[in-house]
């Protein structure tokens, strides 16, 4: 993956895991019903992607990796 595409993936991630987190964290309106998406999970797998995907991105600018 180039650095280009895994930026703008990083971007995105971060903006569902900001819009997941603002969702989530909206009281629950019983009148509504129940809540069809877990928004805090996705803000979790979001937030887990923006972590790999970080590291992607010091791998290829070459960051060492150490073994410990």
């Amino acid at each position: 993956m180039s650095l280009n595409l895994t930026l703008a993936l990083i971007v995105a991630a971060l903006a569902l895991a900001v819009f997941a987190g603002w969702r989530g964290s909206r009281p629950w309106d019983p009148r509504r019903g129940v809540r069809m998406i877990p928004w805090r999970f996705v803000m979790l797998l979001a937030g887990a992607a923006v972590f790999i995907l970080a590291i992607h991105v010091g791998t290829l600018l070459g960051v060492p990796q150490r073994a410990y």
